[in-house]
């Protein structure tokens, strides 16, 4: 008995297909929010940090 049998009698194959769908969704946001042009200045500052001198203020979280 293979595990594909063991699902298809289980009656577990729909939640394979919720899960791809929901990983393709996931994914696809991940994407588009970070090639968006509105964060091209962000991007831009990250690739630059490896190349930064060591005189930089560390960034610091904002006080609520």
């Amino acid at each position: 008995m293979s595990l594909t049998d063991i699902m298809e009698h289980a009656g577990l194959s729909i939640y394979a297909q919720i899960s791809l769908v929901i990983f393709l969704v996931v994914f696809i946001a991940i994407t588009v929010r970070t090639f968006a042009p509105s964060r091209r200045r962000e991007m831009e500052d990250a690739a630059r940090l490896p190349l930064a001198d060591e005189t930089a203020v560390p960034y610091r979280m904002p006080e609520r």
